[in-house]
């Protein structure tokens, strides 16, 4: 794996030196969340910024195939807009002494690691002392369905859900592309990423305009999804009551009964780690959507399974990071 370089060496720090950083930052203090109460988060503007395409470009009485072709012109022409900022980011890191310091901010602000714990956290200390109300209250904030449809178990297992697939997304792939390509990586994933989640769905709406960004978010989350699965089941080894091989087993043969095809990596890793099923039918206002389930253990998740969950989560950061670590040792014996 390399980091790439736009010009010649760094006068700054070097990109690996600041991801790690970035990751023992976010450990610590999470992503700045008091700042972005004064100012609008990177995110925030990009999906601002998504949302003005949509309006203009996805209206009901154009064709589908209409539709579809300027779908693929929002993907391309914000792909290339943050990717040409990521380019001039990089160069004043590369050019300028404490040009770095603007790199090293949008790291730690577009890593995950800290925020997804705390999201999910207060769901368990909500099904531990707070009753169902709250706990789905919580639960509502990081998954995208209707949580009044869930009971308690329903609750503890939605949340599992996202903090093995947000795992992937929010914070394996980011530091696989940014270890790849620098920060013009990083800031690609996460616009491809986040038009994703809001215009990739499968629906009347967004099911042509959308088609591009859902078909190029699968393949950037390729392999970041199953690095994420075996991570986690790496992280089982060390888990109190986690079963490594039954994570590894699992993952491996319930992966693809996921109706996406990379959430069901992490996904069946922590359900096999923990034994338990995840995912399986789903109850909406007007349905029932019967998916199959990953993992052959109790469906009866609890708060308990939820810290259980997280303890894992946080020993997969870890090697998160010494797998970045190493890389960098790596590299820089090989740069002696």
């Amino acid at each position: 794996m390399f980091t790439f370089d736009i010009i010649g060496p760094s006068s700054g720090f070097d990109p690996l030196v600041l991801l790690l950083l970035a990751l023992i930052l976010d450990a610590a203090v999470g992503g700045m969340g008091p700042l972005f109460k004064l100012c609008p988060h990177p995110v925030v503007l990009l999906g601002k910024l998504i949302s003005w395409f949509d309006v203009k470009l996805n209206r009901p009485q154009r064709s589908p195939m209409d539709r579809a072709m300027r779908g693929a012109f929002t993907v391309i022409l914000i792909v290339t807009l943050v990717g040409t900022l990521g380019l001039g980011i990089r160069w004043v890191t590369l050019h300028h002494d404490f040009g770095w310091v603007i790199e090293l901010f949008l790291l730690v602000t577009l890593l995950a690691q800290r925020e997804l714990y705390s999201a999910v956290r207060r769901v368990a200390l909500a099904l531990h002392h707070d009753g169902l109300e709250n706990a789905r209250a919580a639960v509502g904030h990081i998954v995208g369905r209707d949580p009044n449809y869930l009971d308690h178990h329903g609750v503890a297992r939605a949340s599992i859900e996202s903090l093995a697939e947000n795992f992937s997304d929010g914070v394996v792939a980011p530091v696989f592309w940014y270890v790849l390509f620098g920060i013009p990586g990083l800031l690609i994933y996460k616009a491809v990423n986040t038009m994703d989640s809001m215009i990739g769905y499968r629906n009347a709406k967004y099911q042509a305009f959308g088609f591009t960004a859902a078909r190029l978010d699968d393949v950037l989350n390729l392999i970041p999804a199953r690095l994420g699965g075996l991570v986690i089941t790496l992280a089982a080894t060390v888990s109190p009551k986690a079963n490594p091989l039954r994570a590894f087993s699992t993952m491996w043969h319930d992966a693809s009964k996921h109706k996406s095809p990379n959430a069901g990596w992490p996904e069946g890793a922590m359900a096999g780690a923990l034994n338990l099923s995840l995912a399986g039918p789903r109850k909406y206002a007007q349905h029932t959507q019967n998916d199959p389930w990953i993992g052959t253990g109790s469906a009866r998740a609890s708060a308990i399974d939820v810290d259980r969950a997280l303890y894992i989560y946080s020993v997969a950061c870890l090697i998160n990071v010494l797998i970045v670590g190493v890389i960098s040792v790596y590299r820089f014996g090989i740069a002696a």
